[in-house]
């Protein structure tokens, strides 16, 4: 018997219908980026999920180019150089970070890849993390501890294996993540 469009439509959307609903329920947090102007360059969104968290990044008024972005283990983005969130996240009990996802020996839980802003200064994107939880999931170490922490853009690309940041520079951009 053959299946018009219309009958394929309607035996997918039965069929998506009996599909059972996820149990875990996706906790989020957003946070302002703020340039180090002090002014307001977008928006930095954390989702959790099963087995890390999913960053959205929507920036404006930034350079135009590659730029390194980590997650820094301490809620606050004092401008201009951001030095208040602290270093990159690492679990507890490494005595000495080692950065770099092209690195073997790589412990740094901040790492991130690079994102790219177009030529108006604008950028768009979600990057992928299995190396941090909100809550410490899992091992990993946690975003959502008792003082936060951050998302810092930089203004040059991380190399993945330069100590201690990958080469990536200043910061130019730093969003607080906390509860």
């Amino acid at each position: 018997m053959a299946y018009s469009c219309r009958n394929w439509v309607a035996a997918l959307g039965l069929g998506l219908l009996a599909l059972p609903m996820s149990a875990y329920a996706a906790d989020k947090v957003t946070g302002d980026l703020k340039g180090s102007d002090g002014a307001s360059h977008g928006t930095v969104e954390v989702t959790d999920a099963p087995k890390g968290v999913i960053l959205r990044i929507t920036a404006t008024g930034l350079t135009p180019g590659w730029h390194g972005v980590h997650f820094h283990e301490k809620g606050a983005c004092t401008p201009p150089t951001f030095k208040s969130a602290g270093g990159h996240v690492h679990a507890h009990d490494v005595a000495k970070p080692v950065h770099g996802l092209l690195n073997a020996n790589a412990n740094d839980d901040g790492d991130l890849p690079n994102i790219h802003v177009g030529p108006d200064g604008t950028a768009t994107v979600e990057l992928y993390s299995t190396l941090v939880s909100f809550k410490g999931d899992g091992g990993r170490p946690a975003l959502l501890d008792a003082d936060g922490s951050s998302v810092v853009i930089h203004a040059k690309p991380d190399d993945y294996q330069t100590q201690p940041i990958g080469g990536a520079g200043d910061r130019v951009a730093c969003a607080v993540l906390a509860q």
